[in-house]
């Protein structure tokens, strides 16, 4: 019998970028969630991956900030491109001033590699099970104990009901850990559900913080994506200090082009969902900078 390859599906280009409207952005502003993408013989993409997506350079990403209104912004490895992370370090030493790098690793590296991986910027690693080619909690210990080694934290990228599942390990671990996307929790499920309470109850660990992106991946209902309020008011209450924000930028993985959303809109539904400057301060410009550090200077400086 003959064998076919799939084709894994191509996914849309992002849409045209533009600044939010109800927010005069913060000097010093974040974006802690975006991707860079190869795709050329000098990048390939991995084969067993999940969706096929433009190539978006490190500039495009950088214009994109420059936009909406950041100051500084951080690349997370995306899973189409595996444990190859040559275009995150490409991202940070075209930018270093702007950029910090959070990359995909499966523990086995040399200590030399990391270490150089560190010089550039890079200070955590990520866990995705939420598409194929990434690394996984298969992984978690062998990771967890390098990022402990190099000072970085732990990015996961899981759904509410695997980090429900995975606290009890989770709760040993002695790095800081961020989860990706609020959980991905389904907000037409609302806040009392299960995987949403194990995640709020990891994030009022003192080593824990979350990700306030993906609201548009999270919702049924197109923006200013209502249903998710209810999520990201209980996560920025649980943990003021220890809550980020990004765009998810360029938006992957999406085939219908009425669901892409813009990342200046996107900070306009934030603003909505939570109307609490100094609140948002806090989350555009504190902490990450307490998390990532100041581009352009070393890692856990």
């Amino acid at each position: 019998m003959t064998e076919y390859q799939v084709t894994p599906p191509a996914c849309l280009a992002a849409s045209k970028s533009h600044p939010p409207k109800s927010l005069v952005m913060p000097r010093g502003a974040w974006d802690t969630h975006a991707h860079v993408i190869g795709g050329d013989a000098s990048r390939p993409l991995v084969v067993g991956r999940s969706y096929t997506p433009p190539a978006v350079s490190p500039a495009a990403y950088v214009a994109m900030l420059d936009t909406v209104g950041f100051d500084f912004g951080v690349t997370v490895q995306i899973s189409v491109h595996g444990t190859d992370n040559r275009m995150i370090v490409d991202a940070l030493r075209a930018h270093p001033t702007r950029l910090r790098g959070v990359v995909a690793i499966d523990g086995t590296e040399s200590e030399t590699h990391l270490l150089e991986l560190r010089e550039v910027g890079v200070c955590g690693v990520r866990l995705n099970e939420l598409f194929a080619g990434g690394s996984t909690s298969s992984q978690l210990q062998r990771i967890a104990a390098r990022c402990h080694e190099l000072g970085w934290h732990l990015d996961l990228a899981l759904h509410g009901n695997r980090l429900r599942a995975l606290a009890p390990q989770l709760n040993l671990l002695d790095i800081p850990i961020v989860i990706d996307h609020m959980g991905w929790c389904a907000a037409d499920k609302g806040i009392e559900q299960l995987d949403f309470q194990a995640v709020l109850d990891l994030v009022r660990l003192p080593n824990f913080w979350i990700k306030l992106s993906g609201a548009y991946r999270m919702s049924t209902k197109p923006w200013p994506y209502a249903e998710v309020g209810p999520f990201v008011r209980a996560l920025a209450h649980a943990a003021p200090e220890r809550t980020l924000w990004g765009t998810d930028w360029p938006h992957v993985a999406l085939t219908d082009p009425a669901r892409m959303p813009e990342p200046g809109a996107l900070v306009d539904a934030l603003a909505r969902q939570l109307d609490d400057p100094a609140l948002l301060h806090g989350i555009l410009v504190n902490n990450p900078r307490r998390l990532y550090g100041l581009p352009g200077t070393p890692v856990n400086s």
